[in-house]
């Protein structure tokens, strides 16, 4: 068979964040990169979707068809050789289900009858070029033509429908804190040109039935209406301490054995104070995270606060999903070359050296590389039979008003959720408003995530309930508890392969590299580490993703000019 790619080295499998990562910095490093993906879309589970995107992929994750394969490919594997079949259905994503509640429609499948072809829109984002060494930071303002001095009315269903391009809906639910290893990447490799990022506005906390807003900064300490003169002087003196902590051991080397909960109950904090640095700052399990854990989150919080804004958080816009995309982008420019809709059938291995040597695509051809990298996904449940996988519970509502209003519609809000039984994990909430890109004007993007312990929509419904308005045609009886309308709901678990390690994989070669999908974590140090970690493996004397060289730098190969 003619190799297609004969001079590939590595060829990376899915374009989740850390395959997209890895491709650009080997593609960067001046390797020939071959990026495939069975999928048409970027990003994997990190994907955005528009709406009938997302419709699209609902329908395709509820009916789990498999298909008929020829396997004809099999003449291809010489006597020498041995293959390791791929997974011919993805089994990532389970239990999806999804509703609209939208005034004006009847209760059906929202995905009845509609078949919309699965798109990215970000691929036809904008992206801005920044001179700074930082990232470009979105505007907040709304565009003149979207201000209406009308009265608000309700949003229907088929509104939702045809502005359904204005909405890009993430699978995973994320933010980048503002000094995390993904934005020190973003600005270090440049790929932040790619990409526009807007701050979150306000981190909310969950008490007593009621939603409030957390000060965090100095300024909000101070500005704060909530907080006593008495409690801010509390709350500023543990957060000082907090960034210094670990030049105070005697204060803390008792209680590292104890949950942080225990340890904030020996400090001089009330209780609204203990909740709020435990669930909105540290935002730790209440049972599960030692002292230790408790205060590196605390302090990891507090370094963030004031580098793009009054919170630690940025979110990028027209959805997480760009990330990838952005990484793809740079690999693109470096010479990588990208297939979607391009199915892996096997990986080829020497049976003599024990090396993978090539993948066979579904057209029948040969790939041959020096190094693959492949997502969880792709492989057969004959390699992952040792693995045991975690889940996330996951939840997208569109919603026609924000969890808690203020002058200011354009807010995007970070919320946890503490559990009510003991031992069930947090409840992580983020509400996007129409100004990131990913919901269309008088409505909200809200994803709420927790790692599961039954279906999303046993873990999640309860949280749901508490926070939002299911049955938009009841209006409520008092106006001042009014809450917020879910117009339309989507619900589904995704597999988190985050934390296993490659032994435990059945079989595969040392030049094989697993991805991991998303994990439940609020930021994307794993992606990154995960990355770096490989590329490090495959090329330990190579540097990771580095500053992209200035044009006047760039000295031309005789042969390309004259080519």
């Amino acid at each position: 068979s003619k190799e297609k790619y004969p001079q590939v080295v590595p060829v990376c499998a899915r374009k989740g964040l850390p395959e997209s990562i890895i491709a650009a910095a080997c593609a960067r490093s001046g390797q020939r990169v071959l990026h495939v993906d069975s999928k048409n879309y970027y990003g994997g589970n990190w994907a955005s979707f528009s709406f009938s995107g997302l419709l699209s992929w609902i329908k395709e994750n509820q009916q789990k068809t498999d298909t008929d394969e020829c396997e004809d490919w099999k003449k291809l594997i010489l006597e020498n050789e041995e293959v390791i079949p791929i997974s011919k259905k993805d089994k990532t994503i389970q239990h999806v289900e999804d509703f609209y509640k939208a005034a004006g429609t009847e209760p059906a499948s929202a995905t009845e009858g509609r078949d919309a072809d699965i798109t990215s829109e970000n691929e036809s984002s904008p992206s801005t070029a920044s001179g700074e060494p930082a990232l470009e930071l979105g505007k907040t303002e709304v565009a003149p033509s979207e201000i209406s001095a009308q009265e608000p009315k309700k949003i229907t269903y088929s509104q939702i429908v045809r502005e359904g391009r204005r909405f890009n809906i993430d699978l995973v639910s994320k933010l980048l804190y503002a000094r995390g290893l993904l934005i020190d990447l973003l600005i270090k490799s440049n790929v932040s040109r790619y990409a526009e990022f807007k701050n979150a506005t306000r981190i909310l906390a969950f008490r007593e039935g009621k939603v409030e807003q957390v000060p965090c900064s100095r300024a909000d300490v101070f500005n704060s209406r909530q907080l006593t003169m008495v409690e801010k002087r509390m709350l500023m003196k543990f957060l000082t301490f907090c960034l210094e902590y670990e030049q105070h051991p005697d204060e803390y080397q008792d209680y590292e054995n104890s949950t942080f909960a225990q340890f904030l109950r020996t400090q001089k904090l009330t209780p609204s104070l203990q909740h709020f640095i435990l669930h909105s700052i540290a935002m730790v399990s209440e049972t599960d995270s030692s002292t230790l854990e408790g205060l590196q989150a605390t302090k990891k919080f507090l370094q963030c606060l004031g580098r793009y804004g009054n919170t630690p958080f940025l979110f990028p816009l027209y959805g997480q999903g760009e990330i990838p995309q952005c990484f793809c982008r740079m690999c693109a420019v470096f010479g990588g070359i990208y297939c979607l809709r391009h199915s892996v059938r096997c990986l080829v291995v020497d049976k003599e050296s024990g090396r993978c040597k090539a993948i066979v695509d579904h057209f029948g051809q040969r790939i041959s590389a020096n190094y693959f990298i492949v997502e969880d996904s792709y492989l057969s449940e004959s390699v992952c039979t040792k693995v045991c996988y975690r889940q996330i519970s996951r939840a997208v509502l569109i919603t026609d008003q924000s969890v808690l209003n203020t002058d200011s519609e354009q807010q995007v809000s970070v919320l946890t959720v503490p559990p009510v039984d003991p031992g069930k994990p947090a409840v992580c909430v983020i509400e996007l408003c129409s100004s990131t890109m990913t919901c269309m004007k008088d409505t909200y993007l809200v994803h709420l995530t927790c790692p599961s312990t039954k279906t999303a929509r046993e873990d999640l419904e309860p949280v749901v309930q508490k926070l939002f308005n299911l049955n938009p045609e009841k209006e409520a009886e008092n106006e001042e508890q009014e809450k917020p309308r879910v117009l339309w709901a989507v619900y589904f678990n995704m597999r988190d392969s985050s934390g296993v390690e490659k032994s435990s994989y059945d079989g595969l070669p040392s030049n094989v590299y697993v991805c991991s999908g998303p994990d439940s974590a609020l930021g994307n140090d794993c992606a990154v580490k995960q990355a770096e970690t490989i590329f490090q493996e495959m090329f330990p004397t190579e540097e990771f993703c580095p500053p992209p060289p200035n044009p006047e730098d760039i000295i031309y190969d005789e042969d390309e000019i004259e080519g």
